[in-house]
């Protein structure tokens, strides 16, 4: 009966999501589900004791993550840097290479630091003009954008401020550039993949005589143009900024710090591996967002508004992924979710990068999110993977970066949040537009970690 609720649980959680049904309701409710399923065990202790405990813990590391992130993004949509980047990007292309301009201005802002919600926003109406002069579907701009800015750059390319880089630097000790050349690799097959899928599908779109389509503008085409615009050097340079500070940070300033005072228990008894990937985006991105207010102060007519926007755009998202935390620590304490660990843990009893790569994955098709199937993995498996990685001599640079690469494959299921958002951005359907998402940002990228994992494990 345990594992059927687990089961059961797991499904309705999913399928609930897919309907459009908070998580913040869902994640209790169906984690006490699975409780009562098992049988004897106590509905309020789990709640306050573990569901709780797990959700406050993951709010008290990631917190400042989200919100000085959600800050940074908001600032670059509104000081106009965001929209300049594109434009910049894609004025260098041409439209001849409208697909490559796309996923390029992707890239560049989300490896910059911007929120791929931000980006979506950003980028679409440029991508809806550039592809309505070049005759490509308006379907394919959907997962065009999601190739530039959900894939390579979220989990793949060493640096990337993004949460799911982050993510693994607690349990594994290491810091957002982990194992750099598994990450370009893994990124480059992304990003080779996903252009040449696109460029395929747009070629047979010509052939058949098929153009951008009869399309009503969207909602997001009606943007706030900039009267004076930042220009591309003032534009880049916060984004540059938030990585070469935050490689500053992990290996020249933290390391020299005195860190004695984190073995005192006040400070949780820990050493500065565990923490200095944290600290390090903490630091880039706040310096950053002063650079960015400094630089564009003239132009963030709203400074006081844009703030506070991006701060309140950070509780949603961060909740959201602490509430699927607190449901997989609840589902962790099931005795049933034993025969779950043992199942994906024996996927390949000798290969921590196998385990921790399935694992990821399923728990991340299952909630539909990156970050919190990431989460979810490592809170409840961290313990078995070290372990499993020390015993088996795989690196915790390497295990890193699979795990973030994990991340960002089965999380991109037509549930996923990412994904209606931008399908709404865009004024597109599942119907329409769903298949090359699928193809772009997720078969390609578990395509792309299954490389890692079997070239990382014997060359890198």
């Amino acid at each position: 009966m345990g594992l059927l609720g687990v089961v059961l649980s797991l499904g309705l959680l999913m399928y609930l999501a897919y309907r459009g049904v908070n998580v913040l309701i869902l994640a209790p409710l169906l984690a006490l589900l699975a409780v009562l399923f098992s049988g004897g065990l106590p509905i309020l202790g789990t709640y306050t004791q573990i569901f709780m405990k797990a959700l406050g813990d993951y709010v008290a590391t990631f917190f400042p993550l989200f919100m000085l992130g959600a800050i940074f993004g908001k600032l670059m949509a509104d000081s106009g840097s965001a929209r300049a980047i594109a434009e910049w990007i894609v004025a260098k292309l041409g439209a001849q290479n409208a697909i490559l301009a796309v996923v390029l201005s992707c890239a560049a802002l989300t490896y910059g630091g911007v929120s791929l919600f931000v980006v979506a926003f950003a980028v679409y109406p440029i991508a809806a003009e550039l592809f309505r002069k070049a005759g490509i579907p308006k379907r394919l701009i959907p997962a065009t954008i999601a190739l530039g800015a959900f894939t390579f750059t979220m989990t793949a390319l060493p640096g990337s401020p993004a949460i799911q880089n982050a993510i693994p630097t607690p349990y594994f000790g290491t810091t957002p550039f982990a194992a750099p050349l598994a990450g370009i690799l893994g990124g480059a097959v992304m990003f080779l993949g996903g252009m040449a899928w696109l460029r395929w599908r747009a070629a047979q779109a010509a052939a058949r005589g098929e153009g951008y389509g009869d399309h009503p503008p969207s909602s997001a085409e009606s943007v706030v143009i900039h009267e004076n615009p930042p220009g591309v050097l003032i534009a880049l340079t916060p984004a540059f900024s938030v990585i070469a500070l935050n490689a500053l940070f992990t290996y020249v300033l933290l390391p020299r710090l005195d860190s004695s005072f984190l073995a005192e228990p006040a400070y949780g008894s820990t050493t500065i591996d565990s923490v200095r990937g944290v600290w390090a985006i903490i630091s880039a991105l706040t310096l950053s967002i002063v650079l960015l207010i400094a630089l564009n102060w003239a132009r963030l007519k709203t400074l006081r508004e844009s703030l506070n926007a991006g701060t309140m755009g950070s509780l949603l998202p961060i909740f959201n992924t602490a509430s699927e935390v607190g449901y997989g620590a609840t589902i962790a304490s099931l005795p049933a979710f034993a025969l779950v660990r043992d199942a994906v843990m024996n996927v390949s009893p000798n290969n921590p990068l196998v385990s921790v790569a399935v694992a990821t994955n399923v728990l991340a098709g299952i909630t539909g999110s990156a970050s919190g199937g990431l989460s979810i993995a490592l809170q409840t498996l961290g313990g078995h993977l070290n372990a499993m990685a020390e015993a088996t001599g795989v690196s915790p640079e390497l295990m890193h970066r699979v795990a973030a690469m994990s991340s960002g494959g089965f999380d991109t299921l037509p549930h996923n949040g990412a994904v209606i958002t931008l399908l709404a951005i865009c004024g597109l359907t599942h119907k329409q537009s769903y298949l090359d998402i699928f193809v772009a940002a997720l078969l390609v990228p578990v395509l792309a970690t299954a490389v890692v994992v079997l070239v990382g494990g014997y060359v890198i």
